[in-house]
C-alpha cells in the first residue's frame, strides 16, 4: 500500500480527467491536496469529495501559463498544510487540432504557453520550496507525442518534447538535492481530450476506437506509484504506462 501521509501535493489541471483522479487518488493515499484548475467550479466538487471522503483538501483558480498563479498556488500548499512534496503538472490543451498551414497562431501559441511555460513555471515555483524542506517530487504528465511527429498535432507533440526536456534538466541539476523529477507517458486515456482528438479526424489516434483508452484512474494510480522510492528507476525520464512491464511496475496488469 502506498503511504503518502504528511505529505502535500499540489496537481494542476485537476477540475476533471487525470487530474482529478490524481487529486483523489494522492488524498486517499493521505496527502493533502491543493486542486488547481482554470476555473474554481469543477475543483471545488472534486475537493468536496475529497473532504467528504477524510481527506484533506484546498481548491483555487490557477492559469499555469502565468507564473504568478503557480507561484500563488505554491504558497497556498506551503500556508495551507505548511509544505509541499508533490507537484503535479498535469494541466494541458491539444485543441484546436489543425496541420499548420491551417493552424491559428493564437491558439497555437496557447497551448505551448500551458503545455511547455506552464510545466516550467511549475518546476520553477515548486523546485526552491521543496529544497526548503529537504526534497520532493514532481511528475509531469507527458505523452507519447513527446517523441513522436503526428499530422495535426504540432503544438502538442514540439510541446511535449520540451516539456520532456525540463523533466531531464531538472533531474541533472536537483537529482542530488533531493528532487525527483519524472515523466509519466499514459497511453491513450478515456478523457475530453480524447473526443476532441476523435472528433478532428486527423492522423491514426483519432481513428482509434474509444474501448482501447485506460480509465484516468490507471494514470493517477502510476502518479502515486511515481512518488514513491519504487519509482526512482525512471527518474529524469517519461515513465510509460502503455507496456505490460509498466502496468505491472504500477499493480495495472
Amino acid at each position: 500500500m502506498i503511504d503518502l501521509k504528511g505529505k502535500t501535493a499540489l496537481v494542476t489541471g485537476a477540475s476533471r480527467g487525470i487530474g482529478a483522479a490524481t487529486a483523489e487518488k494522492l488524498a486517499a493515499y493521505g496527502a493533502s491536496v491543493v486542486l488547481a484548475a482554470r476555473s474554481t467550479g469543477d475543483i471545488e466538487t472534486v475537493a468536496a469529495r475529497i473532504r467528504q471522503a477524510g481527506g484533506s483538501a484546498e481548491a483555487l483558480a490557477c492559469d499555469v501559463s502565468r507564473y504568478e498563479d503557480v507561484a500563488a498556488a505554491v504558497q497556498v500548499a506551503i500556508d495551507r498544510f505548511g509544505r509541499l512534496d508533490i507537484l503535479v503538472n498535469n494541466a494541458g490543451l491539444i485543441e484546436p487540432i489543425a496541420r499548420l498551414a491551417d493552424s491559428d497562431p493564437e491558439h497555437w501559441a496557447r497551448v505551448a504557453d500551458v503545455n511547455y511555460k506552464g510545466v516550467y513555471f511549475g518546476l520553477r515555483a515548486a523546485i526552491p520550496a521543496m529544497l526548503a524542506t529537504g526534497g520532493g517530487t514532481i511528475v509531469t504528465i507527458s505523452s507519447g507525442a513527446a517523441t513522436s511527429a503526428l499530422e495535426g498535432w504540432s503544438h502538442y507533440c514540439s510541446s511535449k518534447a520540451a516539456a520532456l526536456s525540463l523533466t531531464r534538466c531538472a533531474d541533472k541539476e536537483y537529482r542530488e538535492q533531493g528532487i525527483r523529477v519524472v515523466g509519466l507517458s499514459p497511453g491513450t486515456v478515456a478523457t475530453d481530450m480524447q473526443v476532441a482528438i476523435k472528433a478532428s479526424g486527423i492522423n491514426p489516434v483519432s481513428q482509434l476506437d474509444p474501448s482501447v483508452h485506460i480509465p484516468p484512474d490507471w494514470a493517477a494510480e502510476a502518479v502515486a506509484f511515481l512518488c514513491t522510492a519504487e519509482g526512482d528507476d525512471y527518474l529524469g525520464t517519461d515513465f510509460s504506462l502503455k507496456t505490460e512491464e509498466g502496468r505491472k511496475r504500477v499493480g495495472l496488469a
